[in-house]
């Protein structure tokens, strides 16, 4: 149990731009490294819900899908996938958390 806690204790927690904190204990993350201002990202499965690194920004993601991710992960330009098939139009989006729930475990 103490292991459990001392683990729990060492997780990450980032910001979330209108968010606020949120920790990444559950979250599979992956660095992005290519010439672009994608630069991380995290994906709890379970809970369908992604956090992306914009240049030094951390913004979210609710009810998406493992297949959309991964082809994320995939993609030659993740920028160009990103603004295509996830970002919203500032109003909504497929994956906006203004209008898809946040998962209770991150509220």
């Amino acid at each position: 149990m103490l292991a459990l806690m001392c683990q729990a204790a060492k997780a990450e927690t980032v910001q979330v731009k209108y968010h606020g904190p949120v920790s990444l204990a559950a979250f599979s993350c992956t660095d992005v490294r290519e010439n672009s201002d994608v630069s991380r990202i995290c994906y709890d499965r379970a809970e369908r819900y992604m956090v992306i690194r914009l240049k030094k920004t951390y913004y979210h993601y609710c009810d998406m899908d493992a297949a959309t991710v991964a082809d994320l992960l995939r993609a030659s330009s993740k920028r160009q996938f990103f603004q295509a098939r996830i970002r919203g139009s500032g109003a909504d989006g497929p994956f906006d958390c203004r209008t898809h729930p946040v998962p209770d475990k991150y509220q």
